[in-house]
């Protein structure tokens, strides 16, 4: 396990709001040099602690502008049923995110469609892969906050 340090987490949380900066700026704000920084960049890298840097794209500007989430609860609770769920669910690109719950609610869908008829589309295409035996949804009205942002 990879021991992380002060300059490290100043370094992650740079990263999470700046992911091209040069590292020249980098190493400025965290107060290392650009090959210091370059070399804890790629130690977090190697040990998974940076998984991908990405572009955070806006929904609204690419007509995504609607924010479901979906609760869905089976009869089944066996290994093949949660692994053609994870593989549905995987194959679909408006789903964001997948979660197994605890409660009630066996596992929560996130994902980001055009609009309700797009939720229609997705519903039907999710329902015919898997059997289920309650799927509702809840449209987002207004995001009060939404970040990718981690508390380091």
């Amino acid at each position: 396990m990879l021991k992380i340090d002060d300059i490290d987490r100043r370094i992650l949380s740079e990263l999470q709001r700046h992911a091209d900066a040069p590292l020249e700026e980098l190493g400025r704000r965290v107060g290392l040099s650009r090959n210091a920084c370059w070399r804890r960049i790629k130690m977090l890298e190697e040990a998974g602690v940076i998984r991908a840097r990405v572009a955070l794209l806006d929904p609204g500007a690419l007509d995504l502008g609607l924010t479901v989430f979906i609760l869905v609860r089976t009869r089944s609770h066996n290994p093949d049923w949660l692994e053609a769920f994870a593989r549905a669910t995987r194959s679909m690109p408006e789903i964001l995110g997948a979660y197994r719950m605890t409660g009630d609610l066996d596992y929560l869908i996130r994902a980001r469609v055009k609009d309700v008829a797009a939720y229609d589309t997705l519903y039907r295409r999710l329902i015919s892969k898997l059997e289920m035996s309650d799927v509702s949804a809840s449209f987002v009205m207004e995001e009060l906050k939404e970040t990718t942002e981690l508390p380091l």
